[in-house]
């Protein structure tokens, strides 16, 4: 197992089998990566879907609100006419009542309106914080893959082949084995050709 062939024989086995090893673990590599931006693609679409479902419930609560603003205003407004009417009161001053009524409603609606709007920036805020979120996580998962160069792998087998070959020749010369014999395994002995 000392000659110089043997030698070299192992050390190209050697460095094929670390350029199959760097293949499968680039594919590994290649396979994690597709399996981690999937997962983060779909973290991403959850988060914005949940800030889209937040923006619609706080929509759906100030229209509610408003509505019940306007309600409540019309039977404030309706009470205080019939209240009015049945005191024999009439005019301007009746009409400042309501005025002022109607004021109190607008300037109730203008202020949450205004809320609603202030919400809906920052849904947006927070929907472009995310999207920033998950590009700085894609760029982090999908790094460069380095993949094994069939060349420089060629090269190191055959470097390694080489210095396999040439610690195969030392042995021999120090075992005192003339240079250019053959060991033969059946008869457990070197031949010179």
């Amino acid at each position: 197992m000392c000659d110089p062939i043997s030698m070299a024989v192992v050390g190209a086995a050697s460095g094929i089998a670390q350029y199959a090893g760097q293949r499968q673990q680039a594919r590994q590599q290649a396979r994690y990566q597709a399996s981690a931006s999937a997962a983060e693609r779909a973290r991403f679409l959850q988060e914005q879907t949940s800030l889209r479902m937040r923006q619609g419930q706080q929509q759906e609560a100030t229209n509610r609100e408003l509505g019940d603003i306007a309600m409540k205003s019309r039977e404030a407004i309706a009470s205080a006419r019939t209240s009015a009417g049945e005191a024999g009161v009439a005019g301007s001053s009746v009409d400042a009542l309501m005025d002022d009524y109607m004021r109190q409603e607008g300037n109730y609606r203008t202020a949450l309106t205004r809320q609603q709007e202030f919400q809906n920036i920052n849904t947006g805020l927070a929907l472009s914080d995310a999207g920033y979120r998950t590009q700085n996580n894609q760029i982090g998962i999908n790094r460069p893959i380095n993949k094994p160069s069939f060349l420089t792998a060629a090269l190191s087998t055959a470097s390694s082949a080489m210095g396999g070959y040439r610690t195969g020749l030392e042995i021999q010369n120090m075992r005192g084995i003339p240079s250019g014999s053959r060991y033969m395994p059946s008869t457990d002995q070197y031949s010179i050709s």
